[in-house]
Formats: C-alpha cells, sequence, structure tokens
C-alpha cells in the first residue's frame, strides 16, 4: 500500500483566541506550496470554536463545502433562507456555485464547538447554490462506512456534491476491519477524528491524515473514527 502520511503536528495552525483552527492544507495565513490539496480536496480544516462565537457573514463561490460536528453544535445562516444548527453525527453540505453568503457559529454559549470543514473542488462552475443536511444514528458508522455525500445522490441519506467524490465515516474497535474498496485511478485521503487506527503497516493517531493512491483496498483496523474520502 502506498500511503504518504500527513502527520497532526504537521498541519498548520491558527489560534485568534476564540478560534483554533488545524489546516491540513494550505488556507489562509497557512501557506505551504507542498500541502495546496490532494486531488479535488483543497480544504481540511479542524475547528474549535469558543461558545457564542463564530464567522460573520461571507462569501463563497464555485465550492462544495462540507461541515462535519465532532462534538457541540454549529448554527448556520445563508442568503439562501436557510437557519440550521448543525450538531454530531450530523453532516451539512453547501454548493456555493453561483455564489451565496452564510455565517456559521457555536450555538452554545456554554460550550466549544468541534467540527471539520471540508473544501471540494467542483466538477462544474456556476452551478445553482444548494443546501442539504444530513443526520443519522452513531450505529450506522459502527464498523462499516457510512456514505455522507456522493455526485448526484439520490439517496436521502446522503448529500449530493457536484463532483466525482465520495465521502464515508466509519467507526471500528478493536477485532473490526473495514475495508473501504478503490476502482482503478482512484484515490483516497484517510483522516482521523479519534482514536488510532491502522492502515496497512501505517499508523496513524488523531488528527492525522494519509494520501493513498494505487491500492484497491484499504483495510482499516484499530480504535477510532475515520473520514474516508474516495477521489478522482
Amino acid at each position: 500500500m502506498t500511503i504518504l502520511i500527513r502527520k497532526s503536528a504537521e498541519r498548520g495552525y491558527a489560534d485568534r483566541g476564540w478560534l483554533q483552527s488545524w489546516h491540513s492544507f494550505s488556507f489562509g495565513d497557512y501557506q505551504d506550496p507542498r500541502h495546496m490539496g490532494f486531488r479535488v480536496l483543497r480544504v481540511l480544516n479542524e475547528d474549535v470554536i469558543a461558545p457564542g462565537r463564530g464567522f460573520g457573514p461571507h462569501g463563497h463561490r464555485d465550492m462544495e463545502i462540507l461541515t462535519y460536528m465532532l462534538a457541540g453544535k454549529l448554527r448556520h445562516r445563508d442568503s439562501m433562507g436557510e437557519e440550521r444548527t448543525l450538531g454530531e453525527n450530523e453532516v451539512q453540505a453547501m454548493s456555493a456555485g453561483t455564489g451565496v453568503v452564510h455565517s456559521e457559529f457555536n450555538a452554545s454559549a456554554a460550550e466549544p464547538s468541534h467540527s471539520v470543514q471540508i473544501w471540494i473542488e467542483p466538477a462544474s462552475e456556476d452551478v445553482a447554490p444548494a443546501y442539504r443536511q444530513i443526520a443519522f444514528g452513531s450505529g450506522e458508522k459502527r464498523g462499516r462506512l457510512r456514505l455522507l455525500a456522493a455526485p448526484h445522490a439520490n439517496d436521502p441519506a446522503a448529500a449530493t456534491i457536484h463532483q466525482d467524490a465520495r465521502l464515508y465515516v466509519t467507526e471500528v474497535a478493536p477485532g473490526d476491519v473495514v475495508t473501504a474498496t478503490l476502482l482503478p485511478g482512484r484515490h483516497a485521503w484517510v483522516q482521523v477524528l479519534r482514536g488510532e487506527v491502522l492502515l496497512g503497516e501505517g499508523r496513524l493517531g488523531r488528527g492525522d491524515g494519509a494520501a493513498i493512491s494505487g491500492e484497491p483496498q484499504i483495510p482499516i483496523r484499530g480504535e477510532g473514527e475515520v473520514l474516508l474520502f474516495d477521489l478522482p
């Protein structure tokens, strides 16, 4: 298995007081030409937001933006008229398309929120902006790959994105082996959200990521929660 591991401690880091953010790829003030993304995966940020704080209204265009919650709640508002609260075991997908303005705030006045924000480059520009939010039971990700987002997803349990990419989450326990199968020419990025897992002979801890190419199968073992991206 060909694995290039991106250790958690090597990520970019920003501390604004109300926000702690770790960047797997170049973002904002953190710029590293060696880490500009992987395939169509452009941004992978882990954010901890202080109670009652957040990102005020700001615009996006021509990007597929997904948010996955680890703890706490985020309040989302946008120019499409969507006002939602995102909690644990939920994923939010927003196609920015021709342009959208949104804000994101920690919905709690007492507890921090902990989330992962993902940007995926779309296959087509100038699509109509769209929003989708999916909730699922915690058991749906245990010992299996639970699909969160996919192109042209007709499945009501997964969000649609405008790119030939798929996002899965899985939670493994000791003794589990969860195997992702990649078609020829496909690539994967694995991001460990909690715990520690084994990918072949590679050991990944919390916050570690890995780029995988040229492998038809990716067995995941150990004890933890993982996001897996199947990418063109």
